[in-house]
């Protein structure tokens, strides 16, 4: 196993520059689903490892409910320096997992409880809040999608950009979006470097219900300047996890590409350009992840049945 147990928890580093990169070349669509990817397969990965090394930790401490042949020398040099490694995997095990679980939770008890609040309206796709503050978002449901906005952010829109916001918004669903920024936000938070790829793909999955909008009404300067109006009237959306079209981040930059050209679709960028190597350099990096933790697991496993007679 070797050191290869450790490369997938640094190999994320090698998607820093197509987050970078992606933003600016690719379509949001492309750029939403590539960097998820990535993040979700590096993210496995790097826990995988921290598992193994955990079970090398574990078998070091008195008292451990493990099977003595688990404290093996011969398991214990099948990891680089085994005493700090396998000891420091233990609470970062615990880091993450705390964190995913309590991410997921309160990820479900803010749609639970937006549900619950929206339960005495009509049964309808869009529902219209009478609220003092102007704020819209898409809410996913197991039933049944709806968009929620207020009068107060309506009365600042004109009709085409009304119907700009719920387009944009009807994105967020059919789109499922919020199943991307969670997957990003769990891989985050189980590899701290994986970090700038759920920053990158929050901005995309935007830039991806923008484009949409804007082919659906059929005039991108209205898309922008909806989103403008609502940035300027609104702080975003109530709860950080529900996309809006007023979510914070670098709306000046929603809107700039929204005034220019449409951008071009592709399923992978061209090999020979900025964008096209680093997006190479990813792919390459999550192969070498994945091919890392599978070594690792498959010889840990191999080593503990030697020791164990498992």
């Amino acid at each position: 196993m070797g050191v290869f147990v450790f490369l997938p928890l640094v190999l994320p580093l090698t998607a820093w520059p197509v987050a970078r990169l992606a933003e600016q070349h690719l379509h949001p669509r492309t750029a939403t689903r590539l960097l998820t990817a990535v993040a979700a397969v590096m993210a496995l990965c790097s826990t995988l490892c921290l598992a193994l090394l955990m079970v090398v930790g574990t078998a070091q401490l008195p008292g451990n409910p493990l099977p003595d042949g688990w404290s093996d020398p011969e398991v214990r040099a099948a990891v680089p320096y085994d005493e700090v490694a396998g000891k420091a995997a233990i609470p970062a095990l615990c880091v993450v997992v705390t964190a995913s679980a309590r991410a997921l939770w309160r990820h479900g008890r803010v749609r639970r409880r937006a549900h619950r609040a929206l339960a005495g309206l009509p049964g309808s796709t869009v529902a219209v809040l009478p609220d003092d503050v102007p704020y819209a978002y898409a809410l996913p449901g197991r039933r049944r999608d709806r968009v929620v906005v207020t009068t107060a952010l309506l009365d600042c829109l004109e009709p085409a950009e009304r119907r700009a916001l719920f387009a944009h918004e009807r994105a967020h669903l059919t789109d499922r979006h919020h199943r991307f920024l969670l997957t990003v936000r769990l891989a985050a938070l189980a590899n701290p470097f994986l970090r700038p790829l759920r920053t990158v793909v929050a901005y995309t999955a935007e830039r991806w219900a923008d484009e949409t909008a804007a082919r659906a009404v059929g005039d991108r300067r209205t898309v922008a300047t909806a989103i403008g109006k609502a940035a300027l009237v609104s702080r975003g959306t109530p709860v950080a996890t529900l996309a809006g079209l007023a979510a914070p981040g670098p709306v000046p930059r929603r809107v700039a590409a929204l005034l220019g050209p449409a951008p071009a679709v592709r399923t992978w960028p061209p090999v020979f350009t900025s964008v096209g190597l680093a997006a190479w350099g990813a792919a390459a990096g999550t192969a070498m992840s994945a091919m890392s933790s599978a070594n690792a697991a498959v010889t840990m496993f191999l080593v503990l049945r030697a020791a164990t007679h498992l």
